[in-house]
């Protein structure tokens, strides 16, 4: 399959939390969504927003430190990966990385290139740009035929 792109300008939080909300409605039967962009570009922010629209009621923290935050959600396990601190690709597998990656969870993942090559190739990538304190961009990669229709509910087609 090529690779489609969407790209959208986010103006404030609320912006990322209503593209988090159409993309949640592609995500209630899993996948593996990449989280990329430098330290404050609203990862975590946006993977808040997804877990909420899913169901969540709770609390949504960064997993820094944990490296992974499980989520049960109605009718779906979700994983939150952040790999900012993983010093080894290898420490994954201590942590049994590949039963996360079940096919019908969903799993997303900010700092994937730190756990590479032993994570699995996303159905979509979102790639978050800072652009001035509260202005992002969002650019949004289908690499997959799930991570299309991922993106078609983005795109509203």
């Amino acid at each position: 399959m090529a690779k489609a792109l969407y790209q959208r300008i986010l103006h404030n939080e609320e912006q990322t939390a209503l593209l988090a909300t159409q993309l949640a409605q592609a995500c209630s039967g899993g996948g593996v969504i990449y989280l990329q962009g430098g330290l404050g570009a609203g990862k975590t922010t946006f993977s808040r927003s997804l877990l909420q629209a899913l169901g969540h009621q709770g609390n949504v923290k960064s997993p820094t430190y944990t490296l992974v935050e499980p989520y049960q959600l109605p009718g779906l396990d979700a994983y939150h990966f952040d790999l900012y601190r993983l010093h080894d690709p290898e420490e994954l597998e201590f942590m049994g990385i590949r039963d996360y990656f079940a096919t019908n969870n969903l799993c997303l993942v900010e700092w994937p290139e730190r756990g590479a090559p032993l994570l699995p190739v996303p159905d979509l990538t979102l790639e978050l740009e800072t652009i001035d304190p509260s202005t992002r961009t969002a650019r949004l990669t289908a690499t997959t035929a799930l991570g299309q229709q991922m993106l078609d509910a983005v795109n509203g087609n």
